[in-house]
């Protein structure tokens, strides 16, 4: 079994060298691995443990909504915050309603059960969307409501998602003002909750910093999930409250922030890959030639109804503009979440369980292979993208236990975008500012004010945050860019 899982390990890694040039995300080239492992291609392995994945997935839930959250800044909310809103909590509740609505007409399912398929369908993944632009940026406000919007409806999905199995599950069978009460207590209570673990967090920061830094991760690790199993033990959203302990400890200023959000993303990412494959184990392929026009119907119903009318109800009194709205739409790729979730109605064995999972997981790989393979097109089209030829800076964390202003800077002046040179002494950088490093062909220079900064130079400097950008624009206006 140790073998097996070495040589799963290794096939990811050798086919993901490829993922860049396929356009897939690591996780799905997880996915794809574990179906090729499992019992219905190769047969190496047998696996069916739902209950297993599902309770791992849990865990792996936690990490993703805390790092969406942790990675928000607030600063770049201002503009969109109300469609943004809108978009990740009644959004989601519509193109579920519609969704459902219409599969329900033109199959023979129960309206509970093609809700339930609309609830864990109906998250968007901007990952997904900007892995596929590659070099690409979105420049227009619509890539910012895109990628936050993503983060935010994960928590929206995940609430219908557990509401709506407990009810077909026969538990907490209530009154219907009951329900609307608890479903708002799911997000006022996990919201509150995340929020107040989060600022407890922040005031016991001071007191680890004291200890070894090798204890502020383990510190996190315990608030982050404290916030989820507290908000599941007062009946509140589990998911939004990670989500919002990530968001709160994210807008705040604390020694070693960079290195806890690498930290939480590569965790995060791994645990990814290994949940990724589990559910590819529990893929099994040979019943797609049954589920495929029930998928692609779903697909279709999705994207080209619930998805568009959805995004004009929530953004019409913003006026975005008939391009904006289109790629807005177009921009919804389902992603890794949906097909999280879809363990969920398998582990509590309800009826159609199995054909949920492997509907989900096909109506996913349609929309990233139809809108993945024209997003680009799509933003190039409406002139909404712009190309990253190079990114000369780069802010570093400055590793210290006590709270300071100051930022290590890096900035490389790449030979084929940057030519010429400049004397340090000639830069005339403040005072509270120092180059400490230059990096050329390979070797490492203590520089003087005497020292020439040539194009191809890596430079390392130490500077207060709040002059970064000035001291960038006075290194890179004495070089001529091609």
């Amino acid at each position: 079994m140790i073998l097996i899982t070495s040589l799963i390990i290794f096939f990811i890694v050798f086919t993901a060298l490829f993922s860049k040039q396929l356009n897939i995300p690591v996780i799905m080239i997880a996915l794809f691995v574990g179906m090729i492992f499992g019992s219905d291609i190769s047969g190496f392995v047998y696996f069916d443990n739902a209950e297993f994945v599902k309770n791992f997935s849990d865990i792996v839930l936690v990490f993703v909504l805390f790092a969406g959250g942790f990675n928000i800044q607030y600063k770049r909310l201002k503009e969109i915050i109300k469609p943004t809103l809108l978009l990740a909590t009644i959004g989601v509740l519509i193109t579920s309603l519609l969704t459902s609505f219409i599969f329900q007409k033109f199959s023979n399912w129960s309206f509970i059960n093609s809700f339930l398929l609309a609830s864990i369908i109906s998250s968007t993944d901007a990952a997904a969307v900007f892995s596929i632009l590659k070099n690409k940026t979105i420049s227009n406000k619509v890539g910012i409501i895109t990628e936050v919007e993503s983060a935010a409806n994960d928590p929206m999905a995940i609430i219908m998602t557990t509401f709506v199995i407990q009810y077909i599950s026969g538990n907490n069978v209530i009154s219907g003002s009951h329900v609307i009460l608890s479903f708002i207590w799911q997000f006022i209570g996990g919201a509150i909750i995340g929020y107040l673990i989060a600022i407890i967090a922040y005031r016991f920061l001071k007191y680890v910093l004291k200890l070894y830094k090798e204890y502020i991760f383990l510190f996190f690790f315990f608030f982050f999930f404290c916030a989820y199993g507290s908000a599941l033990l007062l009946h509140a959203s589990g998911a939004l409250s990670a989500f919002f302990c990530g968001l709160t400890l994210g807008n705040k200023k604390f020694p070693l922030k960079n290195g806890i959000n690498s930290f939480v993303e590569t965790i995060s990412f791994i645990t990814n890959v290994f949940l990724f494959i589990l559910l590819g184990l529990l893929v099994f392929p040979k019943e797609f030639s049954k589920i495929w026009p029930l998928s692609f119907f779903l697909f279709v119903i999705l994207t080209f109804i619930g998805r568009p009318i959805s995004v004009f109800l929530c953004t019409f009194k913003w006026k975005l503009n008939f391009k904006e709205n289109i790629f807005l739409n177009w921009s919804g790729i389902r992603g890794a979440v949906p097909i999280i979730l879809a363990i969920y109605p398998l582990a509590s064995g309800i009826d159609k369980g199995q054909e949920m999972f492997n509907i989900i997981f096909l109506t996913v790989i349609i929309s990233i292979v139809v809108q993945g393979t024209t997003i680009g097109f799509l933003a190039d089209y409406f002139s909404f993208s712009k190309i990253i030829k190079h990114k000369p800076l780069q802010v570093m964390e400055l590793v210290t236990v006590i709270d300071t202003d100051y930022e290590l800077l890096e900035i490389h002046l790449d030979e084929d975008i940057y030519k010429g040179k400049v004397k340090i002494s000639n830069l005339n950088l403040p005072s509270d500012t120092t180059i400490t490093m230059i990096t050329r062909n390979g070797k490492i220079l203590a520089p003087t004010g005497k020292t020439y900064i040539y194009s191809g130079d890596t430079i390392s400097i130490l500077a207060k945050n709040s002059k970064v950008k000035d001291i960038t624009e006075k290194i890179l206006i004495n070089f001529n860019s091609i």
